[in-house]
């Protein structure tokens, strides 16, 4: 049985070495100007140390271009394209043709990922842009596990699926609480562009708080609860599934390793022996349950449930 690849989004590159210890086999990242909700953020120094460390341990690193772009930002991509295959990264991931654009103008071997977060909805969709360079397809999370098995089935390229974390529910290009306050006059702690960990929104009558997230790319609203389906990946396991993420995005570097060594041992039992993966999956929920910020419920997403507005 084929094991899915564990994708892991580190916040530091200094974390890189203990997450290859964990059990990571790739790493996304990378920086907000080119990328949507990042764990961390990347310069190109920091690029080149993750690629050089992962590449060391046989790991590959994934770095993201995954944002919207305007006009303004056009220009910039045929050069951090260059250096992205000058530094040997494994592949790009893309939403916007515009990279591949690019990438086809000056890297034209780079592997491809398509990832727009929430258009990857089917498989003729996925075989399209499988048929113009990309190579694997991320699947949207609104996705129900019949409909990722299906995808898997028909689908020409490899397909990504996430399985812990928290989800975007809403973008905005703009950065909208922060002009709130910057027009209120109000300088306060909570406008720290770079590291968005105190922002809410509170819906008193459901007892829910979206975290809000705000980057380069503008306003992100976050779910109140974090996917976690690791007492849930036989079926997909056997579908075929190419890769297994965990989203790190607002999480300490401690719980992203953590949460790395638990899915290592839940994939590696799911393709060595999946009797004692469905002994033990009870006990590793468990685990991951100990681990959870107590302000984070875990639940399993839309893996088997109907989306609903």
């Amino acid at each position: 049985m084929k094991k899915p690849e564990l994708l892991v989004t580190p916040a530091r590159v200094e974390d890189i070495p203990r997450l290859i210890e964990a059990g990571a086999d790739a790493f996304v990242v990378g920086e907000q100007r080119y990328a949507l909700r990042l764990a961390g953020e990347f310069p190109r120094a920091d690029v080149q140390r993750a690629i050089e460390l992962a590449h060391s341990a046989d790991k590959k690193v994934y770095v993201a271009m995954n944002a919207i772009f305007h006009n303004d930002k056009v220009g910039k991509l045929e050069d951090y394209v260059s250096f992205l295959n000058e530094v040997k990264a494994d592949a790009i991931i893309f939403g916007d043709p515009a990279v591949l654009m690019a990438v086809r103008e000056v890297a034209p071997d780079m592997p491809l990922h398509w990832n727009t977060e929430t258009t990857v909805t089917n498989w003729y969709t996925a075989n399209y842009w499988g048929r113009r360079g990309s190579v694997r397809a991320v699947a949207a999370r609104e996705l129900s596990m019949d409909e990722l098995i299906e995808m898997r089935e028909h689908a020409e390229v490899e397909i990504e699926v996430q399985v812990h974390g928290m989800t975007c529910m809403f973008q905005s290009k703009r950065t909208l609480l922060g002009n709130y306050f910057e027009y209120q006059g109000k300088a306060l702690e909570i406008e720290n562009r770079k590291e968005q960990k105190n922002m809410f929104l509170h819906d008193k009558e459901r007892n829910n708080k979206y975290p809000i997230f705000e980057d380069e790319n503008g306003t992100h609203i976050m779910s109140p609860n974090d996917i976690c389906i690791i007492d849930e990946l036989q079926e997909m396991v056997e579908a075929g599934i190419d890769s297994f993420k965990i989203d790190g995005v607002l999480k300490t570097p401690e719980y992203i390793i953590e949460a790395t060594k638990l899915y290592r041992i839940a994939i590696d039992l799911c393709t060595e022996n999946p009797d004692q993966y469905e002994e033990q999956k009870d006990a590793l929920l468990v685990k991951i349950q100990e681990i959870q910020p107590g302000d984070r419920k875990l639940d399993t997403g839309f893996f088997f449930k109907e989306t609903v507005y």
